[in-house]
């Protein structure tokens, strides 16, 4: 058990039955009577999000939850599909818990799923993944005093912005972290 003053954002609880992951909270203090902490949760199993607040001396279930290397295999419909390195089982996660980060999955990309009784919750990515660019406007010269931008697709099927010197066919480094920021050729 913790208490709800040591919640950070990423810690992992069981409450109401459910797996619930702390993406924010705040410590109020009041002038007169307890502290409140006020807190949003994503639940691991479906992906809602939920405000909740709680007195300062409440205790919530912590959880353990195990992150094992896996290989992304394919996508089956509604499911990614992802093999364990060492077992080599195969376990599929629902393309809504995975995030964000999902549109940046190529197929044999070696990720870190988060796993609670054997159930896969979350895919984290590298923090950095080379992707090829698929498609992209010519950049033409001079269209710019300085820096300018333009989208580009990419293998995995996103779309970021690039500088203009970027063609098709480049390799290029990708930040995964902030829904995909270039960081520059690889």
């Amino acid at each position: 058990m913790i208490s709800v003053t040591e919640l950070r954002n990423g810690t992992k609880v069981e409450m109401d039955g459910q797996l619930w992951e702390c993406l924010d909270y705040s410590h109020l203090k009041m002038g007169r009577g307890g502290a409140k902490v006020v807190t949003k949760f994503r639940n691991m199993e479906t992906g809602s999000i939920v405000d909740r607040t709680f007195n300062s001396g409440e205790k919530l279930q912590d959880i353990f939850v195990e992150g094992r290397t896996m290989q992304f295999l394919y996508q089956d419909g509604d499911d990614y599909l992802f093999m364990d390195m060492e077992t080599f089982d195969q376990v599929s996660l629902p393309v809504v818990l995975a995030g964000d980060q999902s549109k940046f999955l190529v197929e044999n990309m070696q990720v870190d799923v988060q796993m609670f009784r054997e159930k896969p919750l979350k895919i984290e990515l590298p923090n950095m993944v080379v992707l090829e660019v698929t498609e992209t406007d010519p950049g033409v010269r001079g269209d710019t005093v300085s820096g300018g931008t333009k989208p580009a697709k990419l293998s995995s099927g996103a779309t970021i912005q690039v500088p203009l010197f970027v063609e098709t066919g480049n390799k290029l480094k990708v930040d995964t972290r902030d829904g995909g920021k270039y960081l520059g050729r690889a």
